[in-house]
């Protein structure tokens, strides 16, 4: 059964030589239910919010496998919370997760899957791995962002169910690695709400056509 296997909010503000000086990423699991709102969870935040938080970006999710694939290529631990996560998970595709899908996680918290996670700067900096963006990207397991449709608790624990899945297929996997043109218009086709973050992805693959 798929679960949440850790919640995730950042413990301490980091100093960071990006542009903004320091950086939210150091996530940490807690004990106990956290409450999710419409941008996130109860007492998180994002320093660089051009790029990071906001409705579309509100909860980013690791898959313990895709977590466990990369211990193994590093040869070192991958706890819940490195790589700046919110919900660490087991036993659900993450990257294979369609965006648009709805997840219920424990009695009442419902999010829908948006987009990938674009590493950057700042994560690199964390990883301190050589050439760690072009690495990461290479090896495909993104993880997910998440809106919040319905607010609720999420504890360690918690059951996830997908109760929505979109037919046009189009995978968080597709998109990280640059969803084609046919497959876009495959999201725009199914006449479903497309969040604003998506639908700039969208419109750069039909741009390039």
């Amino acid at each position: 059964m798929p679960l949440v296997t850790a919640v995730c909010r950042v413990a301490r503000l980091l100093p960071d030589s990006g542009t903004i000086g320091v950086t939210a990423i150091d996530k940490r699991p807690v004990d106990g239910p956290v409450r999710v709102r419409p941008l996130g969870l109860r007492a998180d935040v994002q320093a660089d919010r051009k790029h990071h938080g906001g409705e579309d970006q509100a909860v980013y999710a690791y898959a313990d496998e895709d977590a466990g694939h990369f211990a193994g290529l590093l040869d070192r631990e991958v706890p819940p919370g490195l790589f700046g996560e919110n919900l660490r998970t087991s036993g659900i595709d993450v990257t294979g997760a369609v965006t648009g899908e709805r997840w219920r996680i424990g009695a009442e918290l419902v999010l829908e899957v948006t987009i990938p996670r674009i590493p950057c700067g700042t994560f690199a900096r964390r990883m301190r791995e050589d050439k760690w963006v072009r690495r990461f990207t290479d090896e495909g397991r993104p993880g997910a962002y998440l809106r919040v449709v319905k607010s609720g608790s999420v504890t360690s624990g918690d059951a996830v169910e997908v109760v929505d899945r979109p037919a046009h297929g189009v995978t968080i996997g597709e998109l990280f690695a640059g969803v084609t043109a046919e497959r876009a218009q495959a999201v725009v086709d199914a006449g479903r709400p497309v969040p604003p973050k998506v639908q700039v992805l969208l419109g750069k693959a039909l741009a390039r056509g």
